[in-house]
């Protein structure tokens, strides 16, 4: 398969995209000493936490003083909903947006124009790193309203100088339709979202690899470079891994390359990243796995300090640009199933899923109880052209490898095309039915 070469061309990239480590650190220094006392400041919250564990402001010097500072969780946003985070007056908020609250109180995070603009140009530049280029076509399938995914992706292409086609989520037959007529270069979604649009291109009898997309930017939502491969080979064009949350400003806080596609490069002038032992909060050095964790150091209407993210990674040096990188998100500290005492996360189940030629990329994870014992169940996709034993015998291999890979046991429930829950947005890939105790 034969991609488009997309690299970046001389006097594309901006200064600080390849700048040495040392002025890295010298701008990360002083943004982060202004982050921090603007947050103190201006924020109760952070002034309370600082205060009561015992550091000021003026106790940060080098970027290892960083450590000395509390965390922030989402829970410390929720019980200061819905504006009691904020660093500036509500009349200076240009904008809000919040989480889908689903399990308490949504998040709510604001911007002022300042923070919009540097929100757009991020994205510019993410756009630009996965190869995006001023005047081409992007399609926006991410859902646009609450959520910073669509107006996110929007502003930063428009900011690059694409042409944007602000489709947001659903409607898959007229994404197919568009995608074919208009043929865009550049298309924005969930992952799990792609697949169905591709099934929506099968059902339609139109070949994805003629649509003329050269790259798809995805995000939102953890996915492997088994999906990947999937992704490239339907559409013959590049995958490329784009991370954010709205807590610390929306999608755009890191992006792969797409030179090299070899884990997300942090940028580093506005975010500063630590990653963290989950259990103790103790700061891991680079290379070891744990939790995320973000400090913006250009925020305005709402800075965070230290706030735990829950995604796992690990970070690495940089390569196609000299800030550093976070490998593929390979889960959540707090979507981790634990079944039968073993530690599962779903992305190891889509690993193995999209190993088999006759299984679909659409799966769900069902835990239920019988008595005192965790079960659980794999729904999986038969592929159209499978369906029936082949399925069936891919399915029955699949909970083979389940149990010798993660060492769980699992039933594993082949279903006919198109009957596992399909995402319109972010994929609801566990189910839950195991009681509260």
């Amino acid at each position: 398969m034969s991609l488009p070469d997309l690299s970046p061309r001389p006097g594309e990239l901006e200064p600080i995209e390849t700048a040495s480590r040392d002025e890295i650190a010298g701008v990360q220094t002083s943004r982060l000493a202004w982050s921090l006392r603007h947050a103190y400041e201006n924020v109760p919250h952070y002034r309370r936490s600082f205060d009561a564990a015992g550091v000021h402001p003026d106790d940060f010097r080098t970027l290892d003083d960083l450590a000395k500072f509390p965390f922030t969780a989402k829970a410390d946003l929720r019980a200061n909903y819905p504006f009691g985070m904020f660093a500036v007056p509500r009349e200076r908020v240009a904008r809000i947006h919040a989480s889908s609250g689903t399990t308490g109180k949504p998040t709510v995070v604001g911007y002022t124009l300042a923070d919009i603009d540097t929100w757009s140009n991020l994205m510019a530049r993410s756009i630009r790193a996965s190869g995006g280029r001023a005047g081409m076509m992007v399609h926006v399938a991410y859902g646009y309203g609450l959520f910073t995914g669509g107006l996110g992706a929007h502003y930063g292409a428009e900011r690059l100088g694409c042409t944007v086609v602000p489709m947001s989520g659903g409607q898959t037959e007229r994404q197919v339709q568009l995608i074919a007529d208009f043929r865009p270069d550049v298309i924005m979604v969930t992952p799990s979202y792609m697949l169905s649009i591709l099934d929506g291109f099968r059902a339609a009898g139109v070949d994805p690899r003629a649509t003329g997309l050269k790259v798809g930017i995805f995000g939102a939502e953890p996915w492997t470079n088994a999906m990947r491969r999937e992704i490239e080979d339907a559409f013959a064009m590049h995958a490329v891994d784009i991370y954010g949350l709205s807590e610390v400003m929306g999608p755009g806080v890191a992006c792969e390359c797409v030179e090299t596609k070899d884990g997300l490069h942090i940028w580093e002038d506005h975010f500063f990243p630590e990653v963290i032992d989950p259990e103790t909060g103790r700061v891991l050095p680079d290379g070891e796995e744990g939790e995320l964790v973000f400090t913006s150091l250009t925020k305005q209407a709402m800075p965070v300090v230290r706030y735990r993210t829950r995604d796992l990674t690990r970070l690495l040096p940089g390569t196609a640009r000299s800030m550093r990188r976070m490998m593929k998100i390979t889960g959540r500290s707090d979507d981790m199933m634990i079944i039968r005492g073993v530690n599962v996360f779903p992305t190891q189940i889509e690993e193995l899923i999209l190993r088999y030629d006759g299984l679909a990329g659409h799966y769900q994870v069902v835990l239920s109880r019988t008595g005192r014992m965790d079960e659980m169940a794999v729904h999986v996709e038969a592929r159209p052209e499978s369906w029936g034993a082949a399925a069936d015998d891919d399915g029955r291999d699949l909970a083979v490898r389940i149990k010798e890979r993660i060492g769980v046991t699992a039933r594993v429930v082949v279903e006919a095309p198109g009957q596992v829950e399909r995402s319109l947005g972010k994929a609801r890939r566990v189910v839950d039915n195991r009681p509260r105790d």
